[in-house]
């Protein structure tokens, strides 16, 4: 039986290919796994704005959340991720595999401004297996707003 990620793409309409990779430990890995660069593994991250108040932001994989950038634009003073069961209890997924397709819940997406155009790869609600799509028709799905809200990852 297919992920809720899945059959929540099939009934978008959005193109997809599934890619089954199994485990990874780190987005080096992941990219390799999948066949892409590491800016195409796109982090979807569960941020919370308040009690039983989430949104996506989805994060190529080269970047991380400007805190400031995402404060701005939802114009909040504070924001904070929720711990890993809290997360689950949000999205029905587990870390590693979230999504917003297929989510118990239909939460806000913010997408990064980079990922226009481009063919992104996502969670795919298991571990192991990611979907590669279209950004913009994915995100046209979703009603994804995109914006500036990443900085550059420092390692």
């Amino acid at each position: 039986m297919a992920s809720a990620a899945l059959q929540a793409l099939d009934r978008s309409g959005v193109a997809y290919r599934i890619i089954r990779h199994g485990p990874v430990h780190s987005l080096p890995e992941a990219a390799e796994a999948r066949g892409v660069e590491i800016p195409d593994v796109v982090k979807t991250i569960v941020v919370r704005r308040g009690d039983d108040d989430f949104l996506f932001v989805l994060v190529p994989g080269d970047r991380v959340i400007s805190w400031p950038k995402l404060r701005t634009l939802l114009g909040v003073s504070r924001l904070s991720m929720p711990d890993a069961a809290s997360a689950k209890e949000a999205t029905g997924y587990e870390r590693g595999t979230i999504t917003p397709f297929g989510s118990t819940r239909s939460w806000p997406v913010v997408a990064d401004e980079r990922l226009r155009g481009r063919e992104i790869t996502l969670g795919a609600g298991e571990h192991g297996v990611a979907v590669a799509v279209a950004a913009g028709e994915a995100l046209a799905a979703l009603d994804a707003t995109y914006a500036d809200v990443t900085d550059p990852e420092t390692t």
